[in-house]
């Protein structure tokens, strides 16, 4: 700093760093974030009398509150590196000022205090006020960030359009109306317990997002009204939500001689009656989680009693069978209780009667029993045979080992025999239709080479326009399941199948990029090279 700087006095402002200490108590913040808002109204105040063109900045001294104005030059090599006169000066010209001047130095020159006026005085205040609001903002975002997922209290500020504004006493809280629970009202006032669903840093400030509709939220009463949960002995699994109707919530002990429902459940119901009625009377299923699915879907059913299940691992699916009279207590009121047991297991669940489940299996032995009475040109009986001991494809029938044929009870060696040739003709005359009609629609050869397309799936594709390797990259995965063939494919199959086909695609760009650089490698070295005359 010049000497000139250094010989100024400078007064004291105590008064100054005392409002700075107010407006940090007031907010919530730091003394510091306050200083450099009124820093900043100061420099703006004289950038507003000396010229907005020149770099003027202010120091707020921390221990005396004295205000040091000065203008800054910054020291460039020449003057062609002088992008801007007012605030940048040559070597040569800061060397005249200052011997022992470096490039990338700033010389300082000091400016007498300003006077505050009025207008003055008024954007010194709004800046201030302004940089006070932003660092508050910060410091909300960063305070209510790392609190996602817990449960505040607050009261009711005001209520817009069904929307609640909540007070937490050091920001405000949006309880929009659709994560409020059906027909709850608040009024101005009220005291509201919620879960902080989100956190956005928007321009108009922090906004704090909160639920009480969300699953965690009653996982998180939970929490607060049974020890054992808080203290990590019963684990909540999972929990789905009906919100205000009911609920169910999935607990697990790590204590074997613990029972995870009955804590969660407390002494005549006083713990599972204390949420209840933070949910405005939502009933609450507390069910045992079991690593084994079957059982715990078993159990997420409840009330409901179940006579078998039948569990589809690809498709994450499972059958439920279910007493005739048992039908309406296990799908619900408008399928309510199905719909949360689904949400809880991650499975699609669906439900038949015994009666129902019977005439089903009846109907599959009689299309499958028909199915190799015409493909192998058998009776009945054999037919019969073959689907009671599981074989449901003429595939099944033509590839299995001959022994899982002769192990059938009225099944020799020549018969077993005779069945597979009888099989792999039917299935050769087929997949030659199949061919036949594919090459009829236009579907091009090179799809068979992807795993997992077979001839009945390249005349669906064919009949359904779909004749490409583009043509089938251009499908999404739900897209390519509704065109084959019924019960033939699952959604990851789909998925699969779709990637393959891209699969050129990134080949083609990866080759074009090669190309490319080899073309300018080219290029720069017949830059050098001799031409011939």
């Amino acid at each position: 700093m010049s000497d000139v700087m250094q010989n100024e006095a400078v007064h004291a402002r105590p008064e100054l760093l005392a409002a700075a200490d107010q407006a940090a108590r007031d907010k919530g913040i730091e003394r510091d974030e306050v200083l450099e808002a009124m820093e900043q109204a100061i420099q703006k105040a004289g950038r507003s009398k000396y010229g907005h063109e020149h770099d003027i900045r202010a120091v707020i001294d921390r221990t005396s509150g004295a205000i040091t104005l000065a203008r800054y030059l910054e020291v460039v090599e020449d003057a062609a590196a002088v992008e801007n006169e007012i605030t940048q000066l040559t070597l040569e010209q800061a060397k005249q000022r200052k011997a022992d001047a470096v490039v990338g130095e700033f010389l300082i020159d000091p400016l007498p205090p300003i006077d505050f006026g009025r207008i003055a005085a008024q954007t010194a205040k709004q800046v201030i006020v302004q940089k006070v609001r932003e660092a508050e903002r910060k410091r909300q975002y960063e305070e209510y960030q790392d609190r996602i997922g817990e449960v505040v209290n607050g009261l009711v500020k005001r209520i817009e359009y069904g929307n609640v504004i909540v007070d937490l006493g050091r920001a405000e809280a949006l309880l929009r109306r659709d994560e409020s629970i059906p027909r709850e009202h608040f009024s101005n006032g009220d005291r509201v317990r919620a879960y902080i669903m989100d956190v956005r840093e928007e321009t108009r400030g922090p906004q704090i997002f909160l639920s009480r509709t969300h699953p965690q939220f009653m996982a998180a009463l939970f929490k607060q009204e049974v020890p054992e949960i808080y203290d990590g002995i019963i684990e909540i699994k999972s929990v789905a939500r009906d919100p205000g109707s009911r609920a169910k919530i999935a607990v697990q002990s790590h204590d074997s001689s613990i029972d995870p429902v009955g804590p969660c459940i407390g002494m005549r119901g006083s713990r599972v009656q204390a949420v209840v009625g933070e949910l405005q009377g939502e009933k609450i299923d507390i069910i045992q989680w079991s690593p084994d699915e079957a059982a715990f879907i078993v159990n997420a059913l409840a009330p409901a009693e179940v006579s078998k299940v039948v569990m589809d691992q690809d498709a994450h699916r499972i059958e439920v069978v279910v007493p005739d009279d048992q039908l309406s207590l296990a799908i619900g009121r408008r399928g309510q209780n199905v719909r949360l047991a689904s949400q809880l297991s991650g499975w699609d669940i669906d439900i038949f009667t015994e009666a129902e489940e019977s005439e089903r299996r009846n109907e599959e032995f009689r299309a499958r029993s028909a199915l190799f009475v015409e493909a192998l040109d058998v009776d009945d009986v054999i037919a019969h045979l073959l689907v009671t001991e599981g074989f449901s494809k003429v595939e099944e029938v033509a590839f299995v080992q001959i022994e899982d044929l002769t192990d059938i009870e009225g099944f020799d060696e020549d018969v077993a025999r005779e069945l597979q040739a009888r099989a792999q003709a039917y299935l050769e005359t087929r997949d030659a239709e199949f061919d036949a009609r594919r090459r009829e629609l236009g579907v091009e050869d090179d799809l068979i080479e992807i795993e997992g397309i077979t001839n009945e799936l390249m005349v669906a594709l064919g009949e359904a326009g779909v004749k490409s390797r583009d043509d089938l990259g251009d499908l999404a995965g739900d897209e390519l399941l509704e065109i084959a063939p019924q019960g033939t494919m699952t959604l990851d199959a789909a998925n699969q199948i779709i990637m393959a086909a891209r699969a050129h695609w990134f080949a083609d760009e990866d080759a074009a990029a090669g190309d490319g650089e080899a073309d300018a490698a080219s290029g720069e070295d017949g830059g050098d090279a001799p031409q011939a005359s």
